[in-house]
Order: structure tokens, then sequence, then C-alpha cells
């Protein structure tokens, strides 16, 4: 019965533990996320330069704004 009692709270501390690991885990690529963007305005003009057109400035600040509105 005490075999049974431990093997219970080794298996609660193990899925308290994942729970816990995850949620700091995903803050933490939330914050690593939004202080270092995966796309900046150079990528965008390279994206479009290299589908034939030559972006203005005022379609790369569009592109841009739309990426950080998605990422929130």
């Amino acid at each position: 019965m005490a075999f049974l009692v431990d093997l219970l709270q080794v298996l609660v501390g193990v899925i308290i533990g994942g729970v816990i690991g995850f949620l700091v885990a995903r803050n933490y690529m939330k914050k690593m996320i939004k202080k270092n963007p995966p796309i900046n305005e150079q990528m965008i003009k390279a994206m479009m330069t290299q589908m034939g057109r030559t972006p203005s400035q005022k379609q790369i600040n569009q592109v841009m704004k739309q990426m950080t509105k998605y990422m929130d």
C-alpha cells in the first residue's frame, strides 16, 4: 500500500513539474521573440525584391505593422 502512495506522489510531482516547466518555457520564448523579432525591415525588403517588386518604405512599414499586430 505504501508503494502505491509513493508512486502516486511521484507521478503527481512529475505532472506538476511538467506543467510548470511548460509555462516557464513558454513565457521565456514569448519574451525572446518580442525582444528579437524573427523578421525585420531588411528581410522584408529582400523578400519583396526576390519576388520581383521594388518596395517603397511605406510598403515595408505596412508589412512591419501587420507583423507586429499579428505577433501581439
